[in-house]
């Protein structure tokens, strides 16, 4: 299983250093207010790649930070409920009755 796994990260980086060298053409990136970038397309590429990897980590990030601190918020919620519950009624107290 390791040996096929292997081959089919090579097979992967033999197909990503075949799309680099399809794709070595320089283009020109506009920006704004006449501001233009020349830079190989897949350098571009890689770079809208990059940035939206980087987005999605974040986004996944907050949601991951917002969940754990519910689950904080529920744990000592459920502490709190269970040592109130433990407390020994005192055993005068029957007498008193």
């Amino acid at each position: 299983m390791r040996y096929l796994f292997r081959l089919f990260e090579l097979l992967l980086l033999v197909l990503l250093v075949a799309v680099t060298v399809q794709n070595s053409t320089v283009v020109e990136f506009k920006l704004f207010f006449g501001h233009s970038w020349q830079v190989p397309l897949i350098l571009l590429l890689l770079l809208f790649f990059v940035a939206g990897a980087v987005i999605g980590l974040l986004a996944t990030f907050a949601y991951s930070l917002r969940v754990r601190r519910e689950l904080s918020q529920l744990k000592k919620e459920l502490r709190s409920r269970q040592a109130a519950s433990k407390v020994v009624a005192d055993p005068s107290d029957a007498l008193a009755d």
